[in-house]
C-alpha cells in the first residue's frame, strides 16, 4: 500500500509564507502525476496544484498562479508546495495525492495537514 505524509502545515499570518511537504513510500511512476488538493467544512475538495512525474510540468488552480510553486525532489520522492502572499481565502486541510490524473479514482491520497492563515 503506498502511503504519502504531508508536513509543513500550520498557523500562518495573511501574507506570509509555508513550504508544505508530500514523501511517498514508493517512487512515483513516469506515468504519475503528484498533486496538491485541498479541503474547507461543507466544500468539495479542489484541486490547487499538480506535477507530472515523467517531466516536472506543473500545473496551477487559476487563483494560486504566481503565489504557489509545486516542485520535487526526486532523490526523496518528495513534492513541494511553497505558498506565498497566503491570505485567509487558503486556510484548508490540505492533501497529497499520487495518481494518473489529478484525484482519479484510484489515486493514493495522504492525511491531510491544516493550514490556518489569519487575517
Amino acid at each position: 500500500q503506498v502511503q504519502l505524509v504531508e508536513s509543513g502545515g500550520g498557523l500562518v499570518e495573511a501574507g506570509g509564507s509555508l513550504r508544505l511537504s508530500c514523501t511517498v513510500s514508493e517512487r512515483p511512476y513516469s506515468s504519475h502525476v503528484m498533486g496538491w488538493f485541498r479541503q474547507t467544512p461543507g466544500k468539495e475538495r479542489e484541486f490547487v496544484a499538480a506535477l507530472r512525474w515523467s517531466n516536472g510540468r506543473t500545473y496551477y488552480k487559476d487563483n494560486v498562479k504566481g503565489r504557489f510553486i509545486i516542485s520535487r525532489d526526486t532523490g526523496k520522492n518528495t513534492v513541494y508546495l511553497q505558498m506565498n502572499s497566503l491570505n485567509a481565502e487558503d486556510t484548508a486541510v490540505y492533501y497529497c495525492n499520487r495518481g494518473t490524473t489529478p484525484g482519479d479514482p484510484d489515486s493514493f491520497w495522504g492525511q491531510g495537514i491544516q493550514v490556518t492563515v489569519s487575517s
